[in-house]
């Protein structure tokens, strides 16, 4: 007799292609499931899924089968307890939501404006491509403030490491252009935090200038003159080696980008599928934040997390051993019928959609979350504003898919 008959039945190809059905039914009557195809556990329960993102000393991504720090080293991505926080920590104040709100609101207006100004009169566009990821990547750049790097130049970084940790997670070798990529992204890191460090010894070694340009400023009524202040980068680099400095880059790279992009496009993707949740959400843009919390609950951009137990264990009944892989399931979590009555149907005033946990749960929590909720919020409501007729192109259907990461390959759309 077969432990787990559902997981053992379970097929990677399904998962990416369409894994709610499935999942709804690992959830009820397997929700900690071995799957062969998988080689490790498959936990689908919203409880049981906070009980292994909460408990990092269990279950921990520090483990040398985690591909992102066999391309770019250890992150904060990949460490748990104290060494996670020293990493995590040197990153986190430019991602709180006042500092988002003021560093990051105008540039992505007036980002998300360009973009939709050159598409505009065309009457059509793939939206993810032409869009929601050129903005992601446009907003990196800035947040990063890397040196001689523009976003074509960080794009391309981006689609060589994830290319290479895609290898690697399939079980290959790593395309040699990611860890190329990743030496140049390094040697930019480098070069910024110096740079950084420069302007810095030259404002704190001539205060006599700083003082006449204030006075000057001040005889003539004009705001006092802006002192430079460290990029992130070189504020990291105060308390992280470049090394360190470098591969955290290169996640918020990854996650900015990826998970954003994603999370624009399928908010978007949800909208326009739903008639009648878009007339609710042009009729009331406040509830426009509702819309993006449900689009996150019914599709992540990160559908699963991986974690390694460290001890043996049990978990919803399941026999863990020490070394096995346990992936969760965000995407399961989040239907959960328990937390979320009807929980396939897209409802933009669904009153508890923010207990979703697309951008996971305890430690590991996502840094950017602030940001990224602010970035996709600009973006649909430039979309909506701008083209009142905005619809989708029936000639090119679209749904998300992957494995891991899940978005549409594209996401035509037409108006006028």
């Amino acid at each position: 007799m077969i432990a787990f008959p559902l997981g053992a039945t379970t097929t990677p190809a399904e998962l990416a292609r369409d894994p709610h059905l499935r999942l709804a039914e690992l959830r009820a009557h397997e929700p900690v499931s071995w799957l062969p195809a998988l080689n490790g556990w498959l936990v689908t329960r919203r409880d049981l899924v906070l009980d292994v993102m909460r408990d990092a000393e269990t279950f921990t991504v520090d483990d040398p089968r985690f591909t992102t720090a066999q391309v770019v080293g250890p992150s904060m991505l990949s460490l748990d307890g104290a060494e996670h926080t020293r990493h995590r920590e040197p990153f986190a104040a430019p991602f709180r939501p006042r500092e988002v709100r003021e560093g990051f609101a105008e540039f992505i207006d007036e980002e998300a404006d360009r973009l939709l100004t050159a598409l505009e009169p065309h009457g059509a566009a793939d939206l993810r491509r032409d869009f929601a990821g050129p903005l992601a990547v446009a907003v990196v750049t800035k947040a990063l403030g890397l040196v001689d790097a523009d976003t074509g130049t960080v794009l391309s970084w981006y689609d060589a490491i994830v290319r290479a940790v895609s290898d690697l997670t399939a079980g290959h070798a790593a395309d040699p252009a990611g860890p190329e990529a990743y030496a140049r992204l390094r040697a930019a890191v480098e070069t910024t935090v110096a740079e950084g460090a420069a302007a810095a010894e030259a404002t704190d070694a001539d205060p006599e200038a700083e003082g006449a340009a204030a006075a000057e400023a001040e005889r003539t009524a004009v705001a006092e003159p802006e002192v430079p202040t460290p990029s992130l980068l070189t504020a990291a680099a105060d308390r992280l080696s470049l090394p360190e400095v470098a591969s955290n880059a290169a996640v918020l790279m990854f996650g900015g980008i990826e998970t954003t992009e994603a999370m624009i496009t399928n908010a978007l993707l949800h909208l326009l599928r739903h008639p009648d949740q878009l007339a609710l959400v042009r009729a009331d843009s406040a509830l426009l934040d509702g819309a993006i919390e449900e689009s996150l609950r019914l599709e992540p951009g990160a559908a699963v997390v991986d974690r390694y137990a460290t001890r043996d264990t049990t978990l919803g009944g399941a026999p863990i051993r020490k070394g096995d892989l346990v992936t969760v399931s965000l995407a399961g979590a989040n239907r959960d019928p328990a937390v979320f009555p009807d929980p396939d149907r897209f409802d933009v005033r669904r009153d508890n959609s923010r207990l979703q946990l697309a951008f996971a749960h305890g430690p590991h929590y996502c840094l950017a979350a602030h940001l990224a909720r602010l970035e996709t919020r600009i973006a649909l409501r430039h979309l909506l504003d701008r083209l009142p007729a905005l619809r989708l192109d029936p000639d090119r259907p679209t749904a998300p898919q992957g494995l891991v990461f899940r978005k549409p390959p594209a996401l035509h759309v037409r108006w006028g």
